[in-house]
């Protein structure tokens, strides 16, 4: 029996600011973003916009109809808006479904969404009558000014996990690395990140390879018995660090770099999702690849700083083109709206509630769903009206 994902998309915030703005403010080379790091925008969360509404919004198309059919749903992030309550519950309540349902929220960094999406298939194997949503979301948040500042973005993926499945069967070796560092966290003192770049670029790349040669190990795969690659991606321009690490420790330099371009594309428009990334790559191959994946295996690095890491595979189904969901991804981010740098600092310094003060949002999402605001410290949801119709 396969099991994988049924369903995937896609959803990020309604704003979007442009890196050449950000390299004026900053007094850099445009370059600097759109080269050295491989970034041209960001996605920026608006007022009304945060991990429950971004998440909603993913995985509203894949849900809306079969509400009553879904048994579990696993909310991966590492930007939860309260340390007790999973924002799942919330986004359960948006989406109406059944209260005959696990809802819990996991963490570790970027990881969990990975985490999330392997128990997703553990709960179907044990029972293949069920119906997993998987979502991951998140934004990216770090210091005005810091080298992290350009990495910026935000956005959610949710896919529906059940057995034989319409898009990838997942496959069921998987290679694990997991070493205590401290390349990247945020202490409940901390509203961002700290970061280590270099030493996490570092950790990030030995990760992927003794994860890969476990994987190789369990599997009896080799290199070539992957055609497609699809790598977390804290910013573009790591991908391609981490192909061609993998590439070396093979000993082999096919497939080439090149070959990773349709992985990127929405990424490098998006900005770091954290959990979301890896999976909005895996959408961004679906909708832009050239070719017919059909049958085709794709490569998986799942990595979390601190860290943990995973390297699996998936098989792409016939018919899986039939299943997606490319219109809705391309019109959602040609319909952002580009703010200024000036609107930028005011949204960032909206982003995150944490002086307890009653919240009023204005209405700035183009999604289904929005962050209505704070009353009484209870965070408040609600349909978007101005969405409908």
């Amino acid at each position: 029996m396969q099991i994988g994902i049924d369903r995937i998309h896609f959803a990020t915030a309604s704003q979007a600011f442009d890196l050449k703005d950000l390299a004026e403010a900053r007094s850099v080379d445009p370059d600097k973003y759109t080269i050295g790091i491989g970034q041209d925008k960001m996605s920026m969360a608006g007022e009304d916009e945060d991990i429950v509404t971004l998440g909603a919004n993913a995985a509203l198309p894949i849900v809306e109809g079969h509400e009553g059919s879904i048994d579990a749903l696993l909310f991966a992030t590492e930007s939860s808006v309260d340390q007790s309550k999973s924002a799942g519950v919330h986004v359960h309540e948006l989406l109406g479904l059944n209260s005959r349902c696990r809802v819990v929220e996991l963490k570790h960094a970027c990881y969990s969404g990975t985490a999330a999406l392997q128990m997703a298939v553990g709960m179907v194997a044990r029972n293949p009558k069920q119906s997993v949503l998987v979502i991951a979301s998140d934004i990216a948040r770090y210091e005005l000014e810091s080298p992290g500042e350009s990495t910026q973005g935000c956005g959610a993926v949710a896919m529906l996990v059940k057995a034989n499945p319409s898009i990838l069967a997942i496959e069921p070796d998987s290679g694990l690395h997991t070493q205590d560092v401290m390349d990247f966290w945020r202490p409940n003192y901390s509203d961002t990140a700290m970061v280590d770049g270099k030493y996490s670029a570092k950790v990030y790349l030995d990760s992927l390879k003794h994860a890969w040669l476990h994987f190789q190990e369990v599997s009896g795969m080799v290199i070539s018995d992957i055609q497609h690659f699809c790598y977390h991606l804290p910013f573009t321009k790591m991908a391609e660090k981490a192909h061609a690490r993998l590439l070396k420790v093979n000993k082999t330099d096919h497939p080439k770099i090149e070959s990773l371009k349709a992985t990127l594309q929405y990424n490098r428009i998006v900005g770091n999702s954290y959990t979301a990334s890896l999976y909005i790559g895996f959408c961004s191959l679906l909708d832009n690849a050239k070719e017919d994946l059909a049958n085709q295996r794709v490569g998986f690095f799942s990595y979390g700083s601190g860290c943990v890491a995973e390297f699996f595979s998936g098989l792409i189904q016939p018919g899986y083109k039939e299943r997606l969901l490319t219109e809705s991804h391309q019109n959602a981010l040609s319909a952002r709206r580009t703010i200024d740098y000036p609107e930028y600092l005011a949204l960032y310094k909206t982003q995150h509630h944490s002086d307890g003060q009653d919240f009023e949002s204005r209405p700035m999402t183009q999604g289904q769903f929005r962050f209505s605001g704070i009353k009484d410290h209870k965070r408040l949801y609600e349909r978007n009206e101005s969405s409908e119709g």
